[in-house]
């Protein structure tokens, strides 16, 4: 489906939405580079860093490849940024149950009391120790 769908393999999505852009995480992509011509280059190098700096050694052809090898050339850095970004970190920390997402009141009556007193919310204090007392 994603291959139908992109026109690229699952191993390449972050490699397009680096070049073409990604609203959903914020950033723009490389200039010029749409959802057909970042297809076409990364159906056939598979990733950013495999290809060529130059368009004359581009094995498929696309509209406007000298614009667009140029804008890769002076753009790298800034696609291999956004292809972080578009890249699922699994040594990102994590939690090992649900059950350390409940909340068990709050870590101090002080801290809650100067966010209640930061956000003019007076009877937030009482609330909380209301539901905390119910856990």
């Amino acid at each position: 489906d994603v291959r139908e769908k992109f026109g690229v393999p699952p191993e390449s999505i972050a490699d397009w939405l680096a070049l073409t852009g990604d609203s959903a995480d914020g950033f723009p992509g490389l200039k010029g580079w749409g959802a057909k011509s970042s297809a076409t280059v990364l159906a056939h190098y598979g990733h950013i860093e495999d290809i060529p700096h130059h368009h004359g050694q581009w094995e498929v052809t696309v509209r406007s490849a000298a614009k667009l090898a140029e804008t890769l050339r002076d753009n790298f850095a800034d696609a291999m940024l956004f292809k972080k970004l578009a890249t699922l970190d699994e040594s990102a920390p994590t939690i090992s149950s649900v059950e350390e997402l409940r909340w068990k009141g709050p870590a101090s009556a002080e801290s809650l009391a100067a966010a209640a007193e930061l956000l003019a919310a007076p009877d937030l204090v009482e609330r909380a120790e209301r539901l905390a007392a119910t856990l």
